[in-house]
């Protein structure tokens, strides 16, 4: 399919602004005319705005400028159970319709940023299938592959995007609905942690797990769109606020990480995929990544509790009511779906709530000890042929590695990194614990990187990481003395949560000193502009909200600074103020404080 040839990626787009190429009126109407007419064929547009319903947001943008407004005439869709002011909600059901007077939270931030939407998008109904195909309003194909799914739910607004259409769009995720359409079209799907983003104003299709989501040709894109919007939102009593260490300045380039694998990952009979993922444990393993293989039964057991379990009685929660009045108003493979919610009774949500929670914290203890695990976003492709035949079985095929996600409470990113041979994109997906977001986003940039796969219409990717280290939720922390590995002090970062990453040397700019007094004896390291040498270290890792209570139980004269390392780095270790160094011994000539408790 033919796709639309502005280059709409956030930088580009407002470097043409900035160039006076054309104007977001001229834009938002040229893309309205092309969307109307791709929709004839492809349905990816529910509620396509007309150019009087645009112009109030274009005219907002009058006298305004991409210095004044981060996503000043951005185009982005919008699916179709999140609310935009004054144009119709239906979540795929026109019986269920209603028109509301605000538009969500999100939506607002986004319109205030100087965004413009262009549309309301299709979505299988109630957000209830990952295919694209369950809409009373038409199925959705593949943006490249026609003889494909779009992927749904979210498939109108990962169209939008693959077709050149908008800059990013809004999906939701419940059980993959945010990352599936993103890998059959060459995207980025972001599914950040629970409550990151706000979710007043969405239809839910369970509450406690819905995600509200973007899609972006970039994983960079997707970072900046983040940390635009990651704000509490008081009006959402699932919204979160969002720690520091996984603010904007947290995406950068990765430093050398571990990945968790599956040690059986499961295919499904594809021919083609177990290849390209091979394939991209290596490109992870060429920018830093060590693979580690991991056990994912808990993980697949937590996902067959979200539709075998009660979490249907949560969907039954919204739809229920039509279905009960109406039954013909929904469509029959949503009511086969939402049919046995009522079976479900009080005890047995809180006797799955318990089982879920076992099946928690193993999965978080495999994930302790890592940054990330990688699998295949889908284990294989299915024909819309296929979800013909079997609606059920194939749609439950596309969720096999995403239903867990949101039950488990982790972040998600689904990246892209191959074609199959028909030319069907193909991708993987980096997960890891909630609040990590910007730390995936950054791998799944490097990874974008390293691949160099084509962009949407083709186009290449141009941005580049920050020089910065890449941050997740854990803090790095270098260690000289009592508090290296086996000596006295060294339960202080085990207790923490701690582990040892490596053992190296600092530059060779200082100076160690075995301080006065004790027990225990402790040493102060110093940087010197003249006569220092190398230092035998350790770097350490804790979790980032373990480091505090570590600080403030470092007794004078030593604290926590910055620390280069042999290798040019630097990280935050200990160091000595210089009045500590009254009655010090230096034992610089030793090279750390273990051969010199070892010269003793």
């Amino acid at each position: 399919m033919t796709r639309f040839d502005h280059d709409l990626r956030l930088d580009a787009l407002q470097a043409a602004y900035k160039e006076g190429a054309f104007t977001p009126r001229q834009l938002l109407v040229e893309l309205r005319q092309r969307a109307a007419t791709l929709n004839s064929d492809n349905p990816l547009f529910i509620h396509l705005l007309s150019e009087t319903e645009l112009e109030p947001y274009l005219a907002a943008l009058d006298g305004k400028s991409p210095e004044q407004l981060p996503l000043f005439g951005v185009p982005f869709a919008i699916k179709d159970n999140i609310d935009l002011a004054g144009i119709p909600t239906t979540a795929a059901c026109p019986a269920f319709s209603y028109t509301p007077n605000c538009s969500a939270t999100l939506v607002q931030q986004l319109i205030e940023l100087g965004a413009v939407p262009l549309g309301k998008t299709n979505l299988d109904q109630f957000a209830t299938g990952l295919n694209g195909t369950r809409s009373p309003y038409g199925a959705c194909h593949n943006a490249t592959h026609p003889q494909y799914p779009s992927g749904g739910s979210s498939s109108g607004s990962a169209l939008s995007v693959a077709l050149g259409l908008c800059s990013f769009a809004l999906g939701t995720d419940t059980a993959g609905s945010g990352r599936v359409p993103a890998a059959l079209n060459n995207l980025v799907g972001l599914k950040q942690t629970r409550g990151l983003l706000s979710a007043s104003g969405l239809v839910p299709a369970c509450r406690t797990l819905d995600c509200i989501t973007y899609f972006a040709a970039s994983a960079a894109e997707c970072s900046k769109l983040l940390a635009l919007t990651a704000k509490r939102d008081p009006s959402d009593d699932y919204s979160r606020a969002n720690p520091l260490w996984n603010a904007a300045d947290a995406f950068g380039s990765p430093r050398p990480f571990r990945f968790g694998v599956p040690k059986t990952p499961e295919f499904l009979g594809c021919p083609e995929s177990p290849g390209l993922f091979a394939a991209a444990i290596e490109q992870l393993k060429a920018i830093g990544g060590t693979p580690v293989e991991i056990d994912l039964d808990p993980f697949m057991q937590a996902a067959k509790l979200l539709y075998e379990g009660p979490w249907v009685a949560e969907r039954y929660s919204v739809a229920g009511e039509l279905i009960e009045r109406d039954p013909e108003a929904v469509l029959p493979v949503i009511r086969a779906v939402l049919d046995k919610a009522p079976q479900f009774s009080a005890q047995d949500a809180f006797e799955y709530q318990y089982r879920l929670q076992g099946y928690k914290t193993l999965c978080d203890q495999l994930l302790a000890d890592m940054d990330c695990v990688l699998t295949p976003t889908i284990p294989r492709p299915v024909t819309l042929a296929e979800l013909e035949a079997e609606p059920v079985a194939r749609n439950s095929d596309l969720g096999y590695y995403t239903n867990f996600m949101n039950l488990l409470d982790y972040a998600a990113v689904a990246v892209p990194s191959g074609f199959m041979a028909n030319g069907l994109p193909w991708g993987v997906t980096l997960f890891g614990r909630a609040f990590t977001d910007q730390y995936l986003l950054s791998l799944g940039a490097a990874l974008q990187q390293y691949s160099g796969l084509p962009l949407v219409g083709e186009q290449p990717l141009s941005s580049s990481l920050p020089a910065t280290p890449a941050r997740n939720d854990m803090a790095r922390v270098v260690v000289c003395g009592a508090h290296l590995d086996g000596l006295p002090l060294n339960w202080q970062l085990r207790q923490r949560g701690g582990r040892l990453l490596e053992a190296t040397a600092s530059s060779a700019d200082y100076k160690l000193y075995a301080l006065a007094g004790g027990p225990p004896m402790r040493p102060g390291m110093l940087r010197v502009a003249e006569g220092g040498q190398a230092i035998q270290v350790e770097v350490w890792e804790l979790p980032s909200r373990e480091l505090g209570s570590f600080l403030t139980g470092i007794p004078a004269p030593l604290g926590l600074g910055k620390v280069q390392l042999a290798d040019g780095r630097w990280e935050t270790g200990f160091i000595c103020d210089p009045y500590g160094l009254e009655g010090a011994t230096d034992i610089t000539e030793f090279g750390g404080w273990k051969a010199w408790l070892a010269s003793r």
